[in-house]
């Protein structure tokens, strides 16, 4: 504490680097590159709820707002006509998830729930990613380490959250 002429004031030590906004960025770009990465071999399908609930207020905003109501059905229409690619189907998925989920489970983002959730899936792919790889050091090889590194991204950022809840 600090004292001061008029009594004591408190301080709060924050690294602004470090703000939950700034986590959830990190968090929703290394899950996204995760989607699109081939360096790995977890079930990438358990990215889209980590997605839904640590993205930040902004994507959540925009995808249920007009813009990405007009996103995802033109990009359901162009999946009616033409094949889309694998990589490119979870990152659909993700936007449909988010635009129909229901208000009880979009309330679940930056609460303590929705954390733990998080922090438990992001968990099972780190297990997945490192027991699979065979050791740490061949997680970290040339074809895989983009993956390696948005992986502990993905597992440190619930882990990050939830100290600071």
């Amino acid at each position: 504490m600090l004292q001061r002429k008029g009594g004591f004031s408190s301080t709060v030590c924050s690294y602004a680097p470090l703000s939950s906004l700034n986590l959830q960025w990190i968090n929703t770009i290394s899950s996204a590159i995760l989607m699109l990465a081939s360096g790995t071999s977890i079930q990438k399908p358990f990215l889209v709820p980590i997605f839904a609930l640590q993205a930040p207020a902004s994507i959540i905003s925009w995808i249920k707002g007009e813009y990405g109501v007009w996103t995802a059905f033109l990009a359901l229409l162009i999946s009616l006509f033409f094949h889309i690619p694998g990589e490119l189907e979870l990152p659909f998925n993700a936007l449909l998830l988010v635009l129909v989920a229901p208000y009880q489970i979009l309330n679940l983002r930056g609460k303590l729930e929705g954390i733990i959730l998080s922090l438990t899936i992001a968990g099972y792919l780190a297990f997945q990613h490192f027991s699979r790889a065979g050791s740490l050091r061949k997680a970290f090889d040339q074809g895989s380490i983009i993956a390696t590194i948005c992986m502990i991204c993905v597992l440190t950022v619930p882990c990050l959250l939830l100290i600071g809840c």
